[in-house]
């Protein structure tokens, strides 16, 4: 059996998440006690689970992601933690959570993102755009 490297996140508001490198970031943080919303379940439709990133961005996006924030004017704004696979050195703030909206988070997401498969881009400004 293999091991999954363990990475640390850290979270505005709520301090260290240990996550599984490849984890769906919002999976890791509602396991971490991020009260996240995900309205949608998780299939990039809603952007309930936005945060912000403040080091350690991810430059891959998934094409549902891109499509999702730029009909919502988001993109270069927020992304979506449904669409993100957690890595080390990630610092970011959640934007919506069940106590700020008073909203319900919605159904669980899969362990894997979707929709599935996802097909991925490289997001505006990412330092491997060329």
């Amino acid at each position: 059996m293999t091991q999954t490297e363990q990475v640390s996140l850290q979270v505005a508001g709520y301090g260290e998440v240990l996550a599984q490198a490849g984890e769906r970031l919002v999976l890791a943080l509602e396991r971490g006690g991020v009260d996240i919303l995900h309205r949608c379940g998780g299939m990039a439709r809603c952007t309930t689970c936005r945060v912000s990133f403040q080091e350690g961005e991810p430059d891959a996006m998934t094409i549902a992601e891109y499509d999702k924030l730029t009909e919502k004017g988001l993109l270069g704004e927020a992304r979506l933690s449904c669409q993100i696979e957690c890595a080390a050195g990630m610092s970011l703030t959640p934007l919506q959570t069940v106590k700020s909206t008073g909203l319900e988070a919605g159904k669980t997401p899969a362990d894997h993102i979707e929709p599935a498969p996802p097909q991925w881009t490289t997001r505006s400004g990412a330092s491997t755009e060329g």
